[in-house]
């Protein structure tokens, strides 16, 4: 089940990702950032890190990878990655997710 049909009201995040590959619609606060991740194709992260991140996995799976060690999240399930964590993350398709960054402008919105 997709999003609802509202949160294509909300601003797209400016990120070097194909929108082929996944769509974020974004709600950005002075606090922070809500990013809402709908992916159409598999996709892998490169590791990477930035400040505290959590979310929770809506649809599909997300795993991530901390140290050599792997984790999958699925449906109802979060994640807290702390600041500064280097992770990797993959994506399967179908894959909807949310992540809630401390950084208001780890992303930038499209204009």
């Amino acid at each position: 089940m997709p999003f609802p049909v509202l949160f294509d009201q909300f601003p797209r995040l400016d990120v070097p990702i194909s929108q082929d590959i996944v769509t974020i619609r974004a709600i950005r606060s002075d606090q922070g950032l809500a990013a809402f991740f709908t992916f159409h194709q598999d996709f892998e992260m490169p590791p990477h890190s930035h400040g505290l991140q959590w979310g929770p996995v809506i649809e599909g799976a997300l795993t991530f990878t901390i140290d050599g060690t792997s984790k999958t999240y699925g449906p109802g399930e979060t994640y807290l990655l702390g600041r500064g964590v280097v992770h990797a993350v993959r994506a399967t398709a179908g894959t909807l997710a949310i992540d809630i960054f401390e950084e208001p402008d780890r992303y930038p919105l499209r204009p």
